[in-house]
């Protein structure tokens, strides 16, 4: 390594200085050295590669000094002329050696780094999918993302970099300064003593560039949220429907020339910086020569010593100057290994027991037993890093449901109905345990769900929610993420209960159309179609429903609820709807106000009981509205 890549090695040690200085405890090293297990072998030769790669490196300039010393003396003897080309052909066989060892190193050091990036984000990535919606709900994406992409690779940087270079740094230094001791003591003493000179200013300069790089990043952050939110289809129509074109564009520019005058002055900054350790490098070397020159003249030192000592001084500089910075190296290792335990060590709220059972076969019944329920607070599902703010949401905690009870028996269908916020989605959404209770029982076929796998309940469950969600790949594989094993038929099957069979029949790609960023590629029924259809698909015993018809025109509608009574026929069903001409036909309608059942009945019952259910109906179905055009009460 050269004095001015050690220069640009030290800038970038102290622009990415970790600004995190938590303290560190065995039980991290501990958990870091387990994650390293795996790869013990691998990291045992490398770091033998590296000792052999320093001891080559200082080998060379020990040979071009004996070269030297050959070719300066006179008179010149015997088989001078062999022992040149021998040591030539020694350097150039060292030459050889350093590429060959270096490449196995670079080999190893990629495998156990990618090696170790693999671990960390599987490790990573498996546990958030075991986290409750709860922790989805607070979570900033970017900052998670973040986790599994920068703070891995600032982890993996500990073996593939850092530690190699501790090692392979500190050997060179030890025999580089054993050599030159030999060589020159006095020399070696005055290169010394530069060193300040060439280490100080990259501490300093590192500092500043820091500040600015890290402004930079914020600048950076800041546009790249802008571009995100404003560049996604929801928001690109919210932005022209109320934005300020004018406003945001300013905005945006802003923050880029701000970005670009730091790019300017952290360029400067580096050149200046730089041009200074060349300078500095140029004296060394002219001590080296001067002083060094002095004592071959004088007869107090060899020729080629002097040549030797040139060739070692870089070998000095560098290895120094890392080793100055190994500190940040190592920290900023241990700050991304602290930031990526944080995540594996916020527990699931929501786990499997280790004894957990199967549902029982057949048709299944789903029972509230006096549930009650209070969201968890934020302290209990998240992070404040991950949500990007300094202190946590104290709130949460507060009862939502109160003693619900009831029981939708095999095959019947039970609605939910009330107002907004009045908890019906909270009670849809604890029979598939996306959340648990804090007090009663919900059952499934006669089985506590908390005692249920996960597995089986995900087999035996359907759930259609009100944004219908679509990743952005082909209908194919919307659909078959339901039941990865479908047929061809059976897609084409499923698509047609749905009435969409015609629709995706007429597209270029069939079943290979992309639907685009959350389905925005397809009208708002199309994209709660083709979710009805991927429930119909997975053929569950036990339906959700959560305003699952809500984007739907009447027309769409009436075409969807044909396919859904089809569906729903002998299987036991849980329906949330706003248009209460949708569920007119269940077996029981509950109404629920404040997290309480208030009324129970059939739809007869209830209207004739001219409680809430009545007043609902009667805002629906007033003078003049039908049951097609009636607007919806909110949920």
């Amino acid at each position: 390594m050269s004095m001015e890549s050690a220069a640009w090695n030290a800038l970038y040690q102290a622009r990415h200085a970790p600004q995190d200085q938590r303290p560190f405890d065995r039980a991290t090293l501990r958990r870091i050295a387990g994650f390293a297990r795996p790869h013990r072998r691998r990291l045992t030769l490398f770091l033998l590669l590296s000792t052999v790669t320093a001891l080559l490196a200082v080998a060379t300039p020990v040979l071009a000094g004996r070269v030297v010393n050959v070719i300066a003396e006179q008179p010149a003897p015997e088989g001078a002329a062999g022992t040149v080309v021998l040591l030539a052909v020694l350097i150039a066989g060292i030459a050889v050696a350093e590429a060959a060892v270096g490449l196995l190193a670079r080999w190893l050091s990629s495998r156990i780094g990618e090696g170790l990036i693999l671990d960390l984000r599987t490790a990573v990535f498996d546990h958030v999918q075991r986290m409750p919606i709860a922790f989805f709900t607070r979570t900033r994406t970017g900052a998670l993302v973040s986790r599994l992409n920068n703070d891995v690779i600032g982890a993996q940087r500990a073996f593939s970099n850092t530690l190699s270079s501790v090692v392979g740094n500190t050997v060179t230094l030890l025999l580089t300064v054993a050599v030159m001791v030999r060589l020159s003591w006095q020399i070696t003493l005055l290169a010394l003593v530069l060193l300040p000179v060439f280490v100080l200013p990259a501490r300093r300069m590192g500092t500043r560039l820091a500040r600015l790089s890290r402004e930079a990043a914020n600048h950076n952050a800041a546009m790249s949220t802008q571009m995100t939110e404003r560049f996604s289809a929801p928001g690109a129509t919210l932005v022209k429907l109320f934005g300020r074109p004018a406003d945001e564009s300013a905005e945006f520019a802003a923050r880029a020339r701000r970005v670009r005058d730091i790019g300017v002055r952290t360029a400067m900054v580096q050149y200046v910086f730089l041009t200074s350790l060349t300078l500095v490098s140029a004296l060394a070397l002219a001590l080296v020569y001067g002083l060094g020159g002095r004592f071959a003249l004088s007869g107090a030192l060899d020729p080629g010593a002097v040549v030797a000592l040139a060739l070692l001084l870089t070998r000095l500089y560098a290895p120094l100057t890392a080793l100055a910075g190994a500190r940040v190296e190592v920290m900023s290792a241990l700050v991304s290994f602290q930031r990526v335990f944080e995540v594996l060590d916020l527990r699931p709220l929501i786990e499997e027991r280790p004894d957990a059972r199967e549902v029982p076969g057949g048709p299944v019944a789903v029972e509230f037993d006096r549930v009650d329920f209070a969201y968890p607070s934020a302290e209990k599902v998240s992070l404040a890093s991950l949500e990007e703010v300094a202190v946590l949401d104290g709130r949460g905690g507060e009862q939502v449901l109160h003693q619900v009870s009831f029981r939708a028996e095999p095959g019947q269908m039970v609605a939910l109905v009330g107002s907004s916020g009045a908890g019906k989605s909270t009670i849809a959404q604890l029979v598939p345990r996306l959340y648990d209770t804090d007090g009663g029982t919900v059952r499934i076929g006669g089985v506590d769900v908390r005692e249920l796998s996960f597995a089986s309940l995900r087999s035996v469950l359907g759930m259609a929610t009100q944004d219908g969600h679509l990743f952005h790949e082909t209908i194919r594989a919307n659909l078959r993420f339901a039941r990865p094993d479908a047929g061809e038929e059976e897609l084409w099957e499923v698509l047609r209960r749905a009435r969409l069979e015609e629709l995706v029949a007429s597209l270029p790609d069939g079943l290979d159309t992309v639907v685009g960023e959350r389905g925005y590629r397809l009208s708002g029924g199309e994209r709660q179609r083709l979710t009805i259809a991927r429930l119909l698909l997975a053929r569950p015993r036990v339906v959700i429903l959560d305003e699952a018809t809500a984007h739907l025109d009447s027309t769409s509608e009436a075409a969807v609820q044909e396919a859904l009574a089809e569906a729903l026929h002998g299987r036991t069903s849980v329906v949330i709807a706003h248009r209460l001409s949708t569920v007119r036909a269940a077996d029981q309608i509950l109404v629920v106000e404040g997290g309480r059942i208030i009324e129970r009945g059939t739809h007869e019952e209830l209207l004739a009981a001219d409680g809430r259910y009545g007043e609902l109906y009667r805002t629906q179905f007033a003078p003049g509205t039908t049951a097609a055009s009636a607007p919806a009460p909110a949920s």
